[in-house]
């Protein structure tokens, strides 16, 4: 796979008289997608996809275009050259952008993370043994993924990791069901049969008689998938150095010191140890980590290239939306044998979903209970909860409501296929809160 893309950079990317700058962003994958029913194949599909994106630069105008590649070099390697030449011909009609910012330094790297991933009949035998006799409704995706930038001054970039996730239900009747998750870059069958075992438990549960609880506050245990999509909703922008100096920010009030996160809440944009790329199409550099929230205080912001030009600032390889692609939350102290224990009496929360802020400025969410969540009473669950809708500040529930946190974060990857499999992830340990509100 690299030696096609350096071979189709090295003919695309050359000097052209009256161009600045000739650039090329390499996106593929080979994939197994299967989506299951019944604990039975319902859809088997490999992929293998491959798409060039060529910008060229002049002065302040830029223009890029995006074409899928065939594989076969020498076609591709036409197609590209025949799409930088139209670019090159449009590019005087192109309006002029203040803010535009390339790289100046020639900054190479490399990572190519090898895995050990199961084979799409590994997964259909691993699921047929050990989710036998269920409903277990669910989709798996998994293989290599490429990503590759080059440009004209001899910059080049490659990236390429091998991961899966696999999400699934084990549905029982009705609205009731019991969703898990497994992903990463080594798959092993055994881990995967834990997750399954303990859906059957929960799916069990659920035949208990339903409680139902009234609106208020309540001692409540968010699992590391639920946790994950709190953070996915904080990124919208929390981060951000322009929704900091443009003041909507949803921690405004954190960076302003009118609250803050529990001392033992820790955000990074962790690069390094996520499965996005450290660079952008355009060529600039993530550095290994960006930290965001140290110790409870706020540390830094995501500052994308148009902002740094903007606002007179250093640049850290934000996004243009400077969102978060490879957020991670510190573990805590609290062992996950420990979880029902720490929790006592209260409600344990395996899913959320419909998660929105009600009142960006205040960090404030709302959004549903989903599946698999149970009334905990002594330590031990009890019974099944109907779904809830809650409304809290988030800075609240991660700031003088945070009890503690987990000690193993997981990593929860974007599961979003649009176009293409997505290389954005969360890691994030399991909470315990307290007093969190919910309003029907």
């Amino acid at each position: 796979m690299r030696p096609y893309f350096e071979h189709l950079a090295d003919a695309i990317c050359q000097p052209v008289a009256g161009i600045d700058r000739v650039t090329l962003y390499y996106s593929a994958e080979v994939s197994d997608f299967i989506r299951f029913n019944r604990a039975a194949v319902r859809q088997a599909t490999h992929v293998s996809q491959r798409y060039g994106s060529v910008s060229v630069v002049a002065g302040a105008r830029q223009a890029t275009g995006r074409i899928s590649l065939s594989g076969d070099a020498a076609a591709d390697v036409q197609s590209l050259l025949a799409e930088r030449d139209l670019l090159i011909e449009q590019l005087p009609l192109v309006p002029e952008d203040a803010f535009l910012q390339l790289p100046t330094a020639i900054a190479p790297t490399e990572r190519d993370a090898e895995g050990e991933l199961p084979s799409a009949q590994q997964v259909i035998d691993a699921v047929t043994v050990h989710a036998a006799g269920t409903d277990l409704v669910g989709f798996y995706a998994g293989g290599p993924v490429s990503r590759g930038f080059a440009d004209s001054r001899g910059q080049r970039n490659w990236h390429r990791v091998e991961s899966f996730h696999f999400e699934w239900c084990l549905y029982r009747s009705g609205d009731q069901a019991v969703k898990s998750a497994y992903a990463g870059t080594h798959w092993d069958e055994t881990a995967f049969a834990a997750k399954v075992a303990a859906a059957r438990e929960q799916v069990e549960l659920l035949a208990r008689p339903r409680k139902t609880l009234e609106p208020g506050e309540y001692r409540v245990y968010f699992s590391p998938v639920a946790v994950a999509d709190l953070l996915g909703t904080l990124s919208w922008g929390g981060f951000g150095h322009k929704d900091v100096q443009t003041g909507v920010s949803t921690l405004i009030k954190a960076h302003r010191g009118e609250a803050a996160f529990h001392p033992s809440v820790t955000l990074v944009e962790d690069t390094a140890q996520g499965i996005a790329p450290r660079f952008q199409a355009d060529g600039f550099v993530k550095p290994d980590s960006v930290a965001l929230v140290g110790a409870g205080a706020i540390a830094g912001t995501l500052v994308s290239p148009r902002t740094a030009t903007e606002y007179g600032t250093q640049a850290n390889g934000a996004n243009s939306e400077e969102w978060p692609e490879s957020l991670a939350m510190a573990g805590g102290l609290l062992a996950q044998a420990d979880v029902l224990r720490a929790l006592g009496t209260g409600v344990y929360i395996s899913d959320l979903h419909y998660l929105n802020y009600s009142d960006r400025q205040a960090c404030r969410m709302t959004g549903m209970t989903r599946f698999a969540c149970f009334w905990v009473e002594n330590g031990h669950l009890v019974a099944p909860i109907p779904v809830m809708r809650f409304d809290d500040s988030l800075l609240r529930m991660f700031g003088s409501g945070l009890i503690g946190l987990t000690e193993a974060p997981e990593l929860v990857p974007d599961s979003a296929t649009y176009e293409e499999r997505h290389l954005r992830s969360v890691t994030a340990p399991g909470a315990l809160v307290e007093g969190f509100r919910f309003t029907l």
